[in-house]
């Protein structure tokens, strides 16, 4: 327990009485009695505050935290003494060391109420995946007439689970309810118009195909009518995750290998969301780990367990080894996305070739995260010899990367090579377009 400032503003208060004694010998009593009357009220205060033991403290979050992104964390607390006004508080909680937290989130204040759960939050951005744990709760509240405050420790050490990106998930399917994905940068999930599989009947329009035409609809309504179709379900969507030394650089605080996995997860969502079949296949040197092309909501928690154990290897990736592995087990065509870095590697001119020999079965789609500080130290000012190399260095860099992408796009590949941040949006968009245009 200790004073606030106010309640050493009140005991300070005698210091011109005890001053005054020098000159006006009775001015000590006075001292005397408005410190006895002081402490007579810091008593009464203490008596008026709540104990430990009229606190009950909880903290709620998500069972899974998601990876590089925003995690509310919500405290709840309680006063079960009676109290007939609110009590101040502080709150401390005491996150895993290496989350990201909000500006606010070392020190959250509220005013509760006897009987009333009072609520604080804040977030929380993990840039890791893995197992790690909140401590313990530290509150401080003040004192009826604001003289005095306590400080006791709850203990609510707890361990969390790091997951890959589900608030993106979580969002999506929110916002596909409502039929706002454009809230999130992607374009429309059904896509009618296109594909061989019957949608609805509906009122023909001047730019309707005549093939469109369902005459004998046509014949009993008096009208023309067009027939909507849907993109076709059931297609085959392989993923090929490097999980390579390159894929283990970071971009900011998080690794080119979790962007491309956060990505992997919402596409894994959103085509079994579409009766699509999705398959998993990381490597590294060698293959690592690999799910057989499946449908529906178990496949993707399969995916998602794997893609919260799969780890980084510090070893080139061999994609001779991969793509033969993947050849072996998959015949069936369909869209393979191979999740990949061309920055510093020295294997690209296997990739060209593996590439080239996956388009004749499968429509190969090669993904790449760009890197923004690469961007920026190819087109920062020169200003010394220092600003030079680091300018020279890295235009030599996207020099190379530019003609590996445009060797893939000569023999047929598709190619995607987008910043981190916007990686998941292009991922989905793209496969939705090439379903769209029947490249699939």
């Amino acid at each position: 327990m200790q004073l606030t400032v106010r309640g050493l503003l009140l005991v300070l208060a005698a210091t011109p009485l005890i001053a005054a004694s020098a000159w006006i010998p009775l001015a000590i009593w006075a001292a005397v009695g408005w410190l006895l009357a002081a402490a007579a009220v810091l008593i009464v205060d203490a008596r008026l505050m709540p104990t430990t033991r009229d606190w009950t403290l909880a903290r709620r979050h998500d069972a899974r935290l998601s990876l590089a992104a925003q995690n509310r964390i919500t405290v709840q607390v309680e006063l079960l003494a009676r109290s007939r006004r609110p009590v101040k508080i502080w709150l401390r909680d005491t996150p895993p060391p290496t989350f990201h937290l909000d500006r606010d989130a070392p020190l959250l204040t509220a005013s509760v109420r006897s009987g009333l759960a009072t609520e604080v939050s804040y977030h929380v951005w993990p840039p890791r995946r893995g197992d790690y744990a909140f401590g313990d709760l530290f509150l401080r509240w003040q004192s009826p007439l604001g003289l005095l405050r306590r400080q006791a420790r709850f203990e609510a050490a707890a361990p969390v689970k790091v997951y890959p990106n589900l608030v993106d998930v979580h969002k999506y399917d929110l916002l596909m309810r409502r039929n706002r994905l454009w809230e999130l940068g992607l374009r429309s999930t059904r896509l009618l118009g296109v594909g061989n599989e019957f949608e609805r009947l509906r009122d023909y329009t001047p730019d309707d195909e005549y093939r469109r035409i369902n005459w004998k609809a046509t014949a009993r309504r008096g009208k023309p009518i067009s027939v909507e179709y849907e993109t076709e379900r059931s297609q085959n969507i392989y993923v090929l995750l490097d999980v390579g030394r390159m894929m283990r650089t970071p971009v900011g605080d998080v690794a080119k290998m979790d962007y491309a996995i956060n990505a992997v997860l919402l596409l894994t969502y959103v085509a079994t969301q579409k009766g699509d079949r999705v398959g998993l296949l990381t490597f590294a040197d060698r293959m690592l780990t690999y799910i057989a092309p499946r449908s529906g909501k178990i496949q993707f928690h399969r995916v998602l367990e794997q893609l919260y154990a799969v780890q980084g290897e510090r070893v080139e990736p061999d994609y001779s080894a991969a793509f033969s592995e993947f050849a072996a087990r998959q015949h069936k065509r369909g869209l393979a996305l191979i999740f990949t870095d061309l920055t510093g590697s020295i294997s690209t001119d296997a990739l060209v070739a593996q590439m080239a020999r996956l388009r004749r079965q499968h429509l190969p789609l090669l993904v790449t995260v760009a890197d923004p500080t690469v961007n920026r130290l190819a087109t920062q000012p020169i200003t010394d010899s220092s600003t030079l190399y680091e300018r020279t260095v890295a235009e030599r860099v996207l020099a190379d990367r530019r003609l590996t992408l445009d060797k893939l796009r000569r023999q047929g590949a598709q190619t995607l090579d987008v910043p981190a941040d916007e990686l998941s949006v292009a991922v989905i968009n793209r496969y939705l377009a090439m379903k769209e245009r029947m490249l699939i």
